[in-house]
């Protein structure tokens, strides 16, 4: 098992006994919950700035999906956004969180909005950024899905960890250092431990009946919840000017940080920006 340096992940780590097998997650603070959900090929170390920063006036639970980060790889699981949707869920519910914040960024969106969907009633409010939550509709996106899905991109993902090795750096403007990296590479150190990596990018497509009723419940259960938007602007996989318009069609209170240097993997571009705007709507 790999032990994350105290260093840069100054965190207790936690477990939960899921259905599906055991959780790892961080649960850090005193003060209203905020829920974590990290996106592909990332876990839990990608909040490390933004914990940091929410811990005195919040309590930070970042959670790592089953075969991602620390949390365990079991047999049988299908790895699909509405399984860790399930599976993370029961951590939520097993921390009996009220009155909670969840922050989706990538696949963390739809993960985060189908949790909070479920339980509105206990739901405070949203924060999304680079992310989306109905069925894959540009064409770029589809293309995107179908090229990682095809058998030389999926044992590219699986043998050469493509995903962490090219697509991570890609999508941060700062240069991450080695440490850094090697945190996400000993995330998932084997062919064996990124069968769920290389399953994101199949469920663009496949997953397009989950999200297109996640589309609806979102619609009907969370329209009226506080939203804050923080969005990375060099972003080219979630335009500003194509994702945005489409989010605010749906919710009635939201606000928009945009952080201008920012890529796709905004935690590790701009924690400080995106813990100001969440202490700012949410503290």
């Amino acid at each position: 098992m790999f032990t994350p340096s105290p260093q840069l992940y100054p965190f207790t780590s936690k477990w939960f006994d899921s259905s599906a097998g055991r959780i790892h997650y961080i649960d850090e603070g005193q003060g209203p919950p905020i829920v974590l959900f990290h996106g592909n090929p990332t876990w839990s170390f990608l909040y490390r700035g933004i914990v940091a920063r929410l811990r005195d006036r919040f309590r930070a639970v970042a959670v790592d999906y089953p075969g991602f980060g620390l949390s365990e790889r079991p047999s049988g699981y299908t790895y699909t956004p509405a399984e860790h949707a399930r599976v993370i869920g029961e951590l939520v519910d097993q921390l009996d969180l009220d009155g909670f914040v969840t922050m989706g960024q990538d696949w963390g969106g739809p993960i985060s909005l189908s949790i909070a969907a479920d339980r509105a009633d206990r739901v405070r409010g949203l924060v999304l950024g680079n992310t989306w939550f109905w069925p894959a509709d540009r064409l770029s996106t589809r293309l995107f899905a179908r090229y990682m899905s095809s058998r030389r991109m999926q044992r590219r993902i699986i043998e050469r960890n493509y995903f962490v090795e090219r697509m991570l750096p890609k999508g941060v403007t700062r240069k991450l250092s080695d440490q850094e990296l090697d945190h996400y590479r000993h995330a998932q150190p084997t062919p064996e431990a990124r069968v769920g990596v290389a399953e994101f990018p199949r469920q663009l497509l496949a997953a397009r009946p989950w999200l297109g009723e996640l589309e609806r419940r979102v619609a009907q259960h969370l329209a009226d919840k506080p939203v804050q938007l923080v969005w990375g602007m060099k972003d080219f996989g979630f335009p500003a000017t194509k994702t945005i318009p489409r989010i605010r069609r749906t919710f009635r209170n939201l606000a928009l940080v945009e952080l201008p240097t920012a890529n796709h993997f905004i935690q590790e571009d701009a924690p400080e920006e995106i813990s100001q705007a969440i202490e700012k709507r949410f503290g």
